[in-house]
């Protein structure tokens, strides 16, 4: 089977729940294509359903080395590492991330989880409040996340 082909099965067993198939068709790619970025994306999101942390997040910093510019893979790749037990890891990645990071409402909220499972309340206060002010989606969000509990109220 073709890199094509195989990388719209991998697409496939993704869109079927199947994460597993999608990583056992991603490993028939031949080794120079399994580098490319569709590939690991695609890995990456399989990694990520299957909660294959450790390695997602090699993934993922992969990704970033590709492709800098990226925000969503530094958003990744911090998610990923914190959900290792990381998360000094997690806020130093994702503080190396693009500046247009900075303008991401997903970032502060991100930062605001990962500063205060680390202690830092009043920095992870202030980014909490910076994402509810960019999007007050993340006030209800929040209120349910573990990472966040006992934070109380940032507005």
């Amino acid at each position: 089977m073709g890199v094509t082909k195989t990388l719209q099965a991998a697409t496939g067993w993704l869109e079927l729940g199947i994460a597993d198939e999608a990583l056992t068709e991603l490993e028939m790619l031949p080794t120079d294509a399994r580098t490319q970025r569709e590939a690991l994306e695609l890995k990456l999101a399989a990694q990520m359903v299957i909660q294959s942390w450790n390695s997602a997040s090699d993934t993922a910093r992969l990704l970033c080395l590709k492709a800098a510019d990226e925000p969503v893979f530094f958003l990744r790749a911090a998610f990923c590492l914190h959900e290792t037990g990381d998360t000094l890891a997690a806020c130093n990645w994702l503080l190396r991330g693009p500046k247009t990071l900075f303008d991401m409402a997903i970032f502060h909220y991100n930062l605001a989880c990962y500063l205060w499972t680390l202690g830092e309340a009043n920095r992870a206060r202030s980014h909490l409040k910076q994402a509810i002010t960019m999007d007050e989606s993340f006030l209800e969000a929040a209120r349910d996340d573990r990472d966040l509990a006992g934070i109380g109220p940032v507005l």
